[in-house]
């Protein structure tokens, strides 16, 4: 197995207005989440956030203390947040196993342990999209499913942004130190979400994009509400999303989604609107 990781540093608004495309997307897309028998992570110093993937083919994929943390275990100091966006598979975790299909959700607190990734089939194998942040306290571990999470059906077809969101690792459903994830479904027809757009100065944030065919793509908006910037994405990659940017999409047809925040508080309706005709 071979686990990669990369430092993202904090950006200032001022500084970020004058990014070119090349600079944008070095600073907050995370292109590549997912390779055979990889581990592949991205240690963003907004809020200290790591976003990644491990994706186990022909082995099982240990969780490596990445050297940044300073720890012997990954979650020695942190809790984690997993998603399989691929086949059946199974995340081991000393001495549990917790079975996990197609957009199922893990949470895990801190604690001196291993984390194992594998999957069921080669073949078809899991693929298992994961977020972390820093933990005071360790909360028990949870798997949830999407009939479990606690559901929010917003938009509409006409305004391209009928959706599903499926709040499943919040505190409504699992206990956590800061970390909160979930996953948006968008219906057939829409291509539009967080529409109206918002910031939450008080939380960072991540998307992580999948559910789109290899010909398809997604354009991710992101910058200060009257200094924005986009940046196009393919499916299965991610993107980090500062605590002063917006963070919305329009894609070339309807889409998934996965988000994740962490930051000063839990409560999910925490955000600062933005009226959509004053964007710039």
């Amino acid at each position: 197995m071979k686990t990669n990781y990369e430092i993202r540093y904090a950006a200032n608004p001022a500084d970020a207005k004058h990014y070119d495309t090349a600079r944008i997307r070095q600073d907050f897309l995370i292109e590549t989440v997912f390779a055979p028998d990889e581990v592949n992570m991205v240690y963003s110093l907004y809020d200290r956030m790591i976003a990644g993937g491990a994706m186990p083919v022909g082995e099982e994929l240990l969780l490596e203390a990445i050297d940044p943390l300073k720890a012997k275990h990954f979650l020695d100091r942190r809790e984690l947040g997993i998603f399989n966006v691929g086949g059946d598979g199974c995340v081991k975790v000393d001495n549990k196993v917790f079975e996990m299909s197609y957009k199922e959700a893990l949470y895990l607190g801190r604690g001196e342990r291993d984390v194992i990734f594998c999957s069921k089939d080669a073949k078809n194998p899991a693929k298992f999209y994961f977020c972390s942040a820093n933990a005071h306290t360790s909360y028990p571990d949870y798997k949830t499913t999407k009939a479990e999470a606690v559901h929010m059906h917003l938009g509409s077809l006409e305004e391209s942004n009928e959706r599903t969101i499926n709040r499943m690792l919040v505190k409504e459903v699992v206990p956590t130190c800061q970390l909160q994830m979930g996953m948006t479904e968008l219906a057939p027809g829409s291509t539009w979400n967080t529409m109206p757009a918002h910031t939450h100065n008080r939380r960072m944030e991540v998307y992580f994009y999948f559910e789109i065919p290899s010909d398809q793509a997604v354009c991710h908006f992101m910058g200060e509400p009257d200094e924005t910037r986009h940046i196009w994405m393919k499916g299965d990659q991610a993107v980090i999303s500062p605590t002063w940017s917006i963070h919305s999409a329009c894609a070339t047809r309807n889409y998934t989604f996965i988000w994740a925040m962490c930051g000063e508080n839990l409560d999910y309706n925490d955000m600062d609107g933005v009226v959509t005709t004053d964007l710039k």
